[in-house]
């Protein structure tokens, strides 16, 4: 009848459908065959009863649009790279630091990522905290 390919627990089940009858089936699971109870009948599909959706009661309220954070003057930004969450943060605004000196962790396809300084100078502002998700490209914090 059919033929199905099952992945169940990282395990891959080649299930064929021999025969159908009222609640009753015969199946091979991978060569071996079985028959099985059915819950519910299989053979065809089931009537739907029509819905009723009543029209929104309710006013969207717009919001602001997010604030773009870039660097100002002699700052420079340290942008994220990849999409991910911070899971630590090294420093702390008003810390001194060097060019390659790790100042956050982020987390990113369950991988920890360090997020190193890309010049040495002064942290004057730290944007993100331990926790938040960011995108590529989002302003971690600045240097000056």
């Amino acid at each position: 009848m059919k033929e199905y390919s099952f992945k169940i627990n990282g395990n891959t089940y080649k299930v064929d459908v021999q025969k159908v009858e009222g609640n009753m089936a015969t199946v091979s699971v991978n060569g071996t065959s079985y028959n099985v109870e059915i819950e519910h009948d299989i053979t065809g599909p089931k009537p739907v009863k029509p819905v009723h959706i009543s029209p929104a009661t309710y006013q969207a309220t717009p919001q602001p649009a997010p604030v773009k954070i870039t660097a100002t003057g002699n700052d420079t930004a340290l942008k994220s790279p990849l999409p991910g969450t911070v899971l630590e943060i090294k420093a702390k605004e008003g810390d001194t630091v060097t060019e390659g000196q790790t100042l956050m962790i982020l987390e990113a396809m369950k991988m920890e990522n360090n997020i190193d300084a890309n010049r040495s100078g002064v942290i004057t502002r730290i944007i993100k905290k331990q926790g938040d998700s960011v995108m590529e490209g989002d302003v971690l914090l600045t240097i000056g």
